[in-house]
């Protein structure tokens, strides 16, 4: 078995994140002596054949500081050189996502 064998990991804690066509899943998992660590997985529908396609970054608890220095800091830099606009999604029962106007008006 390798060391990356997912079958054998106890997953400990899950958060899943929907934005538009994407889904990150960040996935807290525990080695065999009991160390937990991050697996941050994007999952995307390929347009071709409807098949999902996953991407997977394993994160290990000595790396969360400089991980997120450096995340912090990219993010910084393009929200500091382009206007960065957060999209809010509701989802509807078949999951497709729909984008929220803030500016939507329910008053009758």
């Amino acid at each position: 078995m390798g060391e990356f064998d997912n079958k054998e990991r106890e997953e400990v804690f899950s958060k899943k994140v929907r934005a538009g066509k994407r889904t990150y899943f960040f996935d807290v998992k525990a080695t065999r002596s009991g160390d937990y660590y991050l697996t941050l997985t994007e999952s995307k529908k390929r347009l071709e054949d409807g098949v999902f396609v996953k991407h997977k970054i394993f994160l290990y608890k000595e790396d969360f500081e400089k991980f997120t220095e450096g995340l912090t800091e990219t993010v910084e830099y393009i929200k500091n050189h382009q206007e960065v606009v957060e999209k809010r999604y509701e989802y509807s029962e078949n999951h497709e996502g729909v984008v929220k106007n803030h500016n939507d008006d329910f008053s009758f």
